[in-house]
């Protein structure tokens, strides 16, 4: 009876661990959003469906802290490349024009 007993908590344990192994793996590989994965994983981990989004989830790449920064300094970028890109054009225009005249 008591081996029995030992027997099944080990079974649950590991049914608890293959459970929230979502959740670990990414505590595992520092997701920012661990906690929302963790509350995912916790509510809708009993549905297959649910514990292979987890899984997917856990295992994708953190993304940017600050999106908002990012496109702002993309949108930056962009707009010095197309300025840069304008004034290279008219100052080569000013020197082909300079060039004919003389």
């Amino acid at each position: 009876m008591s081996g029995n007993l030992v027997v099944q908590a080990i079974a649950a344990v590991l049914a608890l661990a293959l459970y929230f192994l979502p959740a670990v793996l990414a505590d595992r590989r520092k997701r920012h959003d661990v906690l929302t994965l963790a509350l995912f994983n916790a509510c809708l981990g009993w549905t297959v469906f649910g514990w292979l989004l987890a899984l997917y989830w856990s295992l994708q790449p953190n993304p940017p802290k600050n999106i908002a920064g990012e496109v702002e300094q993309t949108r930056k970028l962009v707009s010095m490349r197309a300025f840069s890109s304008a004034l290279l054009v008219r100052v080569q225009r000013r020197t082909t024009r300079e060039r004919s005249e003389d």
